[in-house]
Protein backbone atom coordinates (compact mmCIF):
# COMPACT_ATOMS: atom_id res chain seq x y z
CA UNK A 1 0.00 0.00 0.00
CA UNK A 2 1.40 3.43 -0.89
CA UNK A 3 1.15 6.58 1.64
CA UNK A 4 1.22 9.92 0.07
CA UNK A 5 3.34 12.48 2.90
CA UNK A 6 2.74 16.20 1.95
CA UNK A 7 4.07 18.96 4.31
CA UNK A 8 2.05 22.13 4.15
CA UNK A 9 3.08 25.22 3.65
CA UNK A 10 1.97 28.98 2.48
CA UNK A 11 4.50 29.03 -0.38
CA UNK A 12 5.23 25.32 -0.76
CA UNK A 13 3.83 21.38 -0.44
CA UNK A 14 6.17 19.22 0.28
CA UNK A 15 5.49 15.61 -1.34
CA UNK A 16 6.93 11.70 -0.20
CA UNK A 17 5.96 8.90 -1.28
CA UNK A 18 6.35 5.40 0.97
CA UNK A 19 7.28 2.31 -1.12
CA UNK A 20 4.42 -0.32 -1.77
CA UNK A 21 4.94 -2.40 1.47
CA UNK A 22 4.83 0.80 3.43
CA UNK A 23 8.14 0.01 5.00
CA UNK A 24 10.04 3.37 3.72
CA UNK A 25 9.35 7.10 2.50
CA UNK A 26 11.29 8.95 -0.41
CA UNK A 27 11.43 12.95 -1.06
CA UNK A 28 9.42 13.32 -4.29
CA UNK A 29 8.90 16.48 -5.13
CA UNK A 30 7.69 19.99 -4.14
CA UNK A 31 4.98 21.47 -5.19
CA UNK A 32 4.87 25.55 -5.54
CA UNK A 33 1.21 27.06 -4.33
CA UNK A 34 -0.80 28.71 -6.72
CA UNK A 35 -4.58 28.41 -6.04
CA UNK A 36 -6.71 26.38 -4.04
CA UNK A 37 -7.77 24.14 -6.66
CA UNK A 38 -4.53 23.72 -8.42
CA UNK A 39 -2.84 22.86 -5.28
CA UNK A 40 -5.45 20.14 -4.73
CA UNK A 41 -5.43 18.83 -8.16
CA UNK A 42 -1.87 18.23 -8.22
CA UNK A 43 -2.17 16.72 -4.59
CA UNK A 44 -4.23 14.50 -6.33
CA UNK A 45 -3.26 14.23 -9.61
CA UNK A 46 0.35 12.94 -7.78
CA UNK A 47 -1.65 10.46 -5.81
CA UNK A 48 -3.09 9.24 -8.60
CA UNK A 49 -0.70 8.31 -10.74
CA UNK A 50 1.69 6.85 -7.60
CA UNK A 51 -1.81 4.46 -6.71
CA UNK A 52 -1.68 6.02 -3.55
CA UNK A 53 -3.96 4.76 -1.48
CA UNK A 54 -3.78 7.03 1.86
CA UNK A 55 -2.91 10.58 2.34
CA UNK A 56 -0.56 11.91 5.28
CA UNK A 57 -0.18 15.62 6.47
CA UNK A 58 1.80 16.86 8.72
CA UNK A 59 0.37 18.87 11.12
CA UNK A 60 2.38 21.74 12.68
CA UNK A 61 2.26 21.93 16.46
CA UNK A 62 4.04 23.67 19.21
CA UNK A 63 6.60 21.99 21.51
CA UNK A 64 3.91 21.59 24.30
CA UNK A 65 1.52 20.16 21.51
CA UNK A 66 -1.02 23.05 21.16
CA UNK A 67 -1.91 24.77 18.06
CA UNK A 68 0.92 26.37 16.27
CA UNK A 69 0.45 29.89 14.08
CA UNK A 70 0.08 27.94 11.11
CA UNK A 71 -2.01 24.65 12.78
CA UNK A 72 -5.64 26.05 11.66
CA UNK A 73 -4.06 26.98 7.72
CA UNK A 74 -2.85 23.18 7.45
CA UNK A 75 -5.95 21.68 9.13
CA UNK A 76 -8.43 24.18 6.63
CA UNK A 77 -5.89 22.46 3.57
CA UNK A 78 -6.68 18.49 4.54
CA UNK A 79 -10.37 19.38 5.12
CA UNK A 80 -10.09 20.49 1.64
CA UNK A 81 -8.51 17.52 0.83
CA UNK A 82 -10.72 15.03 2.60
CA UNK A 83 -14.04 16.82 0.84
CA UNK A 84 -12.69 17.18 -2.86
CA UNK A 85 -10.40 13.76 -2.80
CA UNK A 86 -11.09 10.08 -3.45
CA UNK A 87 -8.34 9.69 -0.68
CA UNK A 88 -8.80 9.07 3.62
CA UNK A 89 -6.51 11.84 4.97
CA UNK A 90 -4.98 11.36 8.01
CA UNK A 91 -2.77 14.23 9.82
CA UNK A 92 0.57 13.39 11.77
CA UNK A 93 2.51 15.37 14.04
CA UNK A 94 5.54 17.13 12.14
CA UNK A 95 6.76 18.62 15.31
CA UNK A 96 10.67 19.67 14.51
CA UNK A 97 10.58 17.64 10.99
CA UNK A 98 12.18 20.74 8.96
CA UNK A 99 14.14 21.14 11.67
CA UNK A 100 15.72 17.99 12.07
CA UNK A 101 15.94 17.84 8.39
CA UNK A 102 17.39 21.35 7.97
CA UNK A 103 20.42 19.43 10.30
CA UNK A 104 20.84 16.63 8.45
CA UNK A 105 21.55 18.50 5.56
CA UNK A 106 23.31 20.85 6.81
CA UNK A 107 25.29 17.81 8.71
CA UNK A 108 26.11 16.78 4.99
CA UNK A 109 27.29 20.12 3.77
CA UNK A 110 24.90 20.84 1.74
CA UNK A 111 24.90 24.22 0.05
CA UNK A 112 22.18 26.73 1.49
CA UNK A 113 21.36 27.52 -2.27
CA UNK A 114 20.37 23.38 -2.59
CA UNK A 115 18.95 22.82 1.27
CA UNK A 116 16.15 25.51 -0.19
CA UNK A 117 15.35 23.48 -3.10
CA UNK A 118 14.99 20.16 -1.41
CA UNK A 119 13.51 20.72 2.49
CA UNK A 120 9.99 20.71 1.61
CA UNK A 121 10.31 17.26 0.17
CA UNK A 122 12.75 16.04 2.97
CA UNK A 123 10.17 17.13 5.41
CA UNK A 124 7.43 15.65 3.79
CA UNK A 125 9.49 12.10 3.83
CA UNK A 126 10.84 12.96 7.80
CA UNK A 127 7.14 13.45 8.83
CA UNK A 128 5.70 9.72 6.57
CA UNK A 129 8.26 7.91 7.66
CA UNK A 130 7.43 8.64 11.56
CA UNK A 131 3.62 7.55 10.54
CA UNK A 132 5.18 4.79 8.34
CA UNK A 133 7.18 3.74 11.99
CA UNK A 134 4.10 4.12 14.11
CA UNK A 135 1.93 1.49 12.12
CA UNK A 136 4.85 -1.09 12.33
CA UNK A 137 4.57 -0.67 16.53
CA UNK A 138 0.36 -0.99 16.49
CA UNK A 139 -0.90 -4.45 17.47
CA UNK A 140 -2.58 -6.21 15.03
Amino acid sequence: MRILGLDIGTKTIGVALSDEAGITAQPLKTIRRSSLAKDLEEVFSTARDNEVEKIVAGLPLNMDGTSSSTTGFVLKFVEMLKKAGPFPVVTWDERLSTAAVERLLIEGDMSRGRRKEVIDKMAASYILQGYLDSLKHKPQ
